[in-house]
């Protein structure tokens, strides 16, 4: 192994990794945003609105996310009538493509995950709730949601890492991630092993950074649900 050509890719692979924490970080934000009123709306028993949420998710979570950013980078271009409409400036950028793609995607798998808690919530704590006079909407912001939001950590953080593994998909639309980085290296040097061997230490690092942030949340907040059971 060349350790002085790691050394001397050393300022590629920060710029790498600063682009994949602001991909992560978008998107993330973005997906999170939108899944709980969609989580909220899934819970409803009407199906008129559950359904079209869960075909949604049904959708996103059944095909690949690489099919999906090309069919939003690639794919729309093709259509002259998007081309020619107001957010045509956005729909050819590749970081918008690409934070666009990454968000629906983790949009899908965090409703479900936030519906899946949301269900988990105890009955007798609602109707506790109600009984002491609180209103449907009350109960829901002070009791399902506290209650969800603790019992979707391990499994959000979960999805917070594959996540980041997702994002290796950006240097496909010329955005230069981690993995974009190891492919200029290589190209370069012509040194795929250290090029890629890199970028996987790299991964790992900020996947170990991530899991400890979330054991630490859940050593906090998830005690009191321990302690009940």
């Amino acid at each position: 192994m060349d350790v002085e050509v790691i050394v001397d890719s050393l300022p590629l692979y920060g710029h790498g990794a600063l682009v994949t924490l602001a991909l992560l970080v978008l998107s993330l934000g973005i997906g999170l945003a939108a899944a709980l009123p969609l989580a909220m709306l899934r819970s409803l028993p009407s199906p008129w609105v559950w359904r079209p949420i869960w075909a949604y998710t049904y959708v996103i979570r059944g095909t690949p996310m690489l099919l999906q950013l090309f069919l939003l980078y690639y794919g729309l271009a093709q259509f002259e009538a998007v081309r020619d409409s107001v957010l045509w400036p956005w729909l050819r950028s590749a970081w918008f493509c690409a934070v666009a793609a990454f968000a629906i995607n983790t949009c899908a798998y965090t409703t479900e995950i936030l519906y899946g808690a949301m269900r988990a919530v105890p009955a007798g704590e609602v109707e506790a709730a109600q009984s002491l006079g609180m209103s449907r909407w009350v109960v829901f912001r002070r009791i399902v949601l506290p209650s969800a939001f603790r019992r979707a950590l391990p499994a959000y953080g979960n999805e917070v890492v594959l996540m980041l593994h997702g994002t290796s998909l950006a240097s496909v639309v010329t955005l230069y991630d981690l993995t974009g980085a190891a492919r200029e290296v290589n190209s370069r040097y012509y040194m795929p092993f250290e090029a890629f061997i890199t970028a996987g230490v790299c991964y790992l690092l900020i996947t170990f950074v991530l899991v400890a942030l979330f054991r630490a949340a859940e050593a906090r907040w998830l005690a009191p649900l321990t302690a009940r059971s």
